[in-house]
C-alpha cells in the first residue's frame, strides 16, 4: 500500500528590507525606532507609520541612512507615507477627542471608586483604538468601567499599566538637582537601580533623600557608578585600621571627589588628602609612560 505523499513544506516568508532605514520619534517620547523606508525622509519631516498600537503620526529624528544589518534587530516596519494635511488634521481632532475620553474614564473611575490614577489618553490615528494610560499598585476589576467606556467612546478600548518609573516620564517635573527628570529629559529606557550604588557612593541611607519623584532610587545612582567605582580603585574600606605618622587610626569617613580622609582615633582627629596617605595609589593612577 503506498503512503500518502508529504504535504510541501512551507518556507518561512523572508523579511522586508529596504534600501534606507530612518529613526522616528513620537510625541511624548524621547526614544527613537527604527523603520524602514525606500524614499529619502529629512530630520522634522512627519510620517505615517504602522506599530504595534496602530496608525500614528512620527517626526523624523535621523534623515534616512541605507540600510545597515548591524543597527537593525530584528525585522522593522515600513513608512507608510509622508504625512498629508488631512492626517495632521486626524492628530489635532484626535487629541482634542483623547480629552474627552480622558475626563469621561476619569469620572467613571472616580464613580466606581476604582484604586488606579489616569495618566493619559491617546487614539490611534485611524481611530481603531483609544489607549489609557495608568498607573495601580493592585490588580483593578475593570469590568464596570469597560462597559461604561464601551457606551460613550468609539473604537477598541486599551487599558494599558506602567510603573512609577514610567509615570514620572511621562509627567516630567524638576528633580533635585533643579534640572528636569532625567527619564523625561533624555531617557528613552530604565536600568536597574540598586542601594548598593548608594553605598558605593558613601551616601547615608536616606531613602526619602536618595529617591526621586517616581519613589524608586534616583537613576543619577547609576550614571555615577562607575566613576565612584573608578574613584575608590585600590582604597581601603571605612572603619579600617591604619597606621599614619606612626600613630594608629581609624579611617570614619572618605570623600572621594576632594581625595580626602577623615582619621580618627582616641586623641585627635585629622583630615588627610589620599595623596598623602596613600602615595603608592597615587603612583598607581599616573598614567603609564608610552614606549
Amino acid at each position: 500500500m503506498n503512503k500518502p505523499a508529504a504535504a510541501p513544506v512551507k518556507k518561512a516568508a523572508k523579511p522586508k528590507t529596504y534600501p534606507y532605514i530612518v529613526y522616528i520619534q513620537f510625541d511624548g517620547s524621547k526614544k527613537a525606532y527604527t523603520f524602514g523606508t525606500t524614499l529619502e525622509h529629512h530630520t522634522g519631516e512627519q510620517v505615517v507609520v504602522e506599530t504595534v498600537r496602530g496608525q500614528e503620526i512620527g517626526t523624523v529624528y535621523v534623515p534616512s541612512m541605507p540600510y545597515d544589518a548591524s543597527k537593525v534587530k530584528g525585522e522593522i516596519k515600513g513608512i507608510l507615507r509622508k504625512a498629508t494635511e488631512k492626517d495632521i488634521q486626524s492628530k489635532a481632532q484626535n487629541e482634542e477627542e483623547a480629552r474627552r475620553a480622558f475626563d469621561i474614564c476619569l469620572e467613571a473611575i472616580e464613580r466606581l471608586h476604582l484604586d488606579m490614577h489616569l495618566i493619559s489618553c491617546e487614539y490611534t490615528l485611524d481611530r481603531s483604538k483609544v489607549i489609557f494610560t495608568y498607573v495601580s499598585d493592585d490588580r483593578v476589576d475593570f469590568r464596570g468601567l469597560l462597559k461604561e467606556l464601551a457606551a460613550s467612546v468609539s473604537g477598541r478600548i486599551e487599558l494599558r499599566q506602567v510603573g512609577p518609573r514610567n509615570k514620572a516620564k511621562l509627567v516630567g517635573g524638576i528633580g533635585s538637582c533643579g534640572m528636569e527628570c532625567c527619564c523625561s529629559r533624555f531617557m528613552s529606557d530604565f536600568d536597574t537601580v540598586s542601594i548598593n550604588m548608594a553605598k558605593n557612593q558613601l551616601l547615608a541611607l536616606n531613602i526619602s533623600k536618595l529617591s526621586g519623584q517616581c519613589g524608586k532610587l534616583k537613576c543619577c545612582l547609576r550614571f555615577e557608578n562607575d566613576a565612584y567605582s573608578e574613584l575608590r580603585r585600590n582604597l581601603p574600606k571605612l572603619n579600617s585600621q591604619i597606621e599614619f605618622n606612626g600613630s594608629r587610626y581609624r579611617i570614619s569617613s572618605m570623600n572621594v571627589l576632594q581625595k580626602q580622609a577623615k582619621l580618627e582615633n582616641r586623641e585627635e582627629t585629622l583630615f588627610v588628602s589620599f595623596d598623602e596617605l596613600f602615595p603608592s595609589r597615587k603612583n598607581d593612577d599616573e598614567p603609564a609612560e608610552k614606549l
